[in-house]
């Protein structure tokens, strides 16, 4: 039997060094597209949010087409939970969290921590921090703050910036990840 402590590996050590390799093996590709194309004719998401306490587990896409009545229920469960309010959630954005979700290599769920926010559930929490955009993309429903609990923020934002497809946050101290549909740019490395 050998001795972990002694040889210096931990269980999360080498659980870190898996997922990295996980993330650094994966092939390059010009977008997210580009690496849900492997996962044949069906694209899945599955989130759940701690701030409604509801579950999402949906395929949104068979067949090279966006099911309507998927985006639908995607767009209900990214709403801005304070006003209750809704606004169509771009397809684009699911593809980004659903491919890196896909290189991650992970069965559970993200955590939504916020998908579309009114202009004035934006004003609200730039009020209290500087980080909030003053023009974000949640307002257009373009973006998503996500976790998971299995894989750190860095994991989950190497995963993001593999696929190349749309803004990608790295915010550690708050322990989530933003990924968007809009120009291709990271920040917060």
């Amino acid at each position: 039997m050998t001795d972990h402590a002694s040889s210096g590996w931990t269980r999360r050590g080498l659980m870190s060094v898996f997922a990295a390799t996980v993330v650094a093996a994966a092939p390059t590709c010009s977008n997210a597209f580009s690496f849900l194309k492997g996962a044949g004719d069906v694209r899945r998401i599955r989130m759940y949010s701690g701030r409604t306490g509801e579950n999402l587990d949906t395929i949104y896409w068979i067949e090279g087409e966006y099911i309507p009545e998927a985006l639908n229920e995607i767009t209900y469960f990214m709403r801005d939970w304070r006003s209750d309010q809704t606004k169509d959630i771009d397809p684009r954005t699911i593809d980004i969290a659903a491919a890196a979700h896909r290189l991650l290599d992970v069965n559970e769920p993200y955590m939504l921590l916020s998908g579309y926010r009114t202009a004035q559930t934006n004003a609200l929490l730039r009020s209290k921090s500087r980080k909030v955009a003053k023009n974000s993309l949640h307002i257009k429903g373009q973006a998503a703050d996500l976790r998971l609990r299995s894989r750190s923020v860095s994991q989950i934002y190497r995963a993001a910036t593999a696929c190349e497809a749309g803004g990608v946050g790295k915010y550690s101290s708050s322990n989530f990840v933003h990924m968007d549909c809009g120009p291709l740019r990271t920040w917060g490395a």
